[in-house]
């Protein structure tokens, strides 16, 4: 028995939103200037050749499709983006199997940096245009700052100067600047705009994992192997559901508490309250909404659930 969420839909959107800027901007632009850009392991052709010569697949890092992606641009290999051509795919349509992936693809890349850094620096066959685009642009920016900057910034020191009132942060470091680049990010998915402020509050409640992930992969911790195949939603999962209906699902309610997103949002929420007592910049507005995004994630009402049987 499977037990669906009324959000589930919005779930999904913002990970359509995310998605659309990785393949219309990163991977598009990529390839119209043949710039680097990570080959997506969903659908993609590789000649036998450029496998060859790049060393074949590797099972190093968790992310081993960039991997390989990566090797064979260092060889002088070129890569080309084709968007007219559609693949189907599924997203995970649970919170649960979303986690996963998105620690995955944080972890892995992260990783990755810290393996292929000097390699990339002594490569003697790209220019060095094109070490500087792979080394700043695609991992550092892309995959290890962007994750920490947005956690470190919106859910930890921004907050915190509510605390702290000697410590002012310009408004156009706060508001302007990211509101900018957040529209041009949102920019590739128009028929989800109006969902623009949902896609930020929950970007930054998932921004405090891939921030976990990333210095898991940058210091080889723990989890930083750790596979675990997205789960699906699809007609195998209907089938198995059907079998079981005649068994009563065991729900527990300790499945669904994130004790990370519930401390978050309990941060959050106190930062609003003493704005609200004591504060001058308005920043509750922000604090309150994003620690009631925290709360509806730690408490697992978003996506599809489903309980143990």
């Amino acid at each position: 028995m499977v037990a669906v969420n009324a959000d589930e839909c919005l779930m999904t959107r913002m990970q359509e939103m995310s998605l659309d800027y990785h393949f219309t901007v990163e991977q598009e632009v990529g390839s119209s200037t043949y710039a680097f850009f990570g080959f997506n392991g969903t659908a993609g052709v590789w000649r036998i050749a450029a496998l060859e010569e790049a060393g074949g697949w590797k099972d190093r890092t968790t992310v081993e499709d960039m991997d390989l992606a990566v090797r064979a641009s260092l060889k002088g290999w070129k890569f080309l983006y084709l968007s007219a051509l559609k693949v189907k795919n599924e997203l995970p349509s649970t919170f649960k199997a979303y986690r996963y992936q998105q620690h995955r693809w944080s972890c892995g890349p992260a990783n990755l940096f810290r393996k292929m850094f000097m390699e990339i620096i002594r490569n003697k066959k790209v220019s060095l245009w094109k070490k500087i685009h792979v080394i700043y642009s695609f991992f550092f920016v892309r995959k290890v700052v962007a994750h920490i900057v947005t956690f470190v910034f919106y859910c930890v020191v921004l907050p915190a100067t509510v605390l702290v009132p000697e410590v002012e942060v310009p408004k156009w470091g706060a508001v302007y600047i990211p509101s900018i680049i957040t529209i041009l990010n949102a920019v590739g998915t128009p028929r989800s705009l109006h969902l623009i402020i949902f896609w930020i509050l929950f970007e930054n409640v998932m921004s405090l994992h891939r921030t976990k992930a990333t210095f898991i992969g940058l210091l080889e911790a723990g989890r930083v192997n750790e596979w675990i195949v997205t789960e699906k939603l699809g007609d195998v999962l209907k089938m198995k559901s059907a079998i079981k209906a005649v068994k009563k699902p065991r729900f527990r309610f300790g499945d669904r508490l994130l004790l990370l997103e519930l401390a978050t949002g309990a941060y959050l929420f106190f930062c609003g309250c003493y704005d609200v007592a004591f504060g001058k910049n308005h920043y509750f507005l922000y604090l309150f909404l994003q620690a009631f995004a925290f709360f509806i994630i730690g408490f697992g009402h978003i996506g599809t659930f489903v309980p143990n049987s």
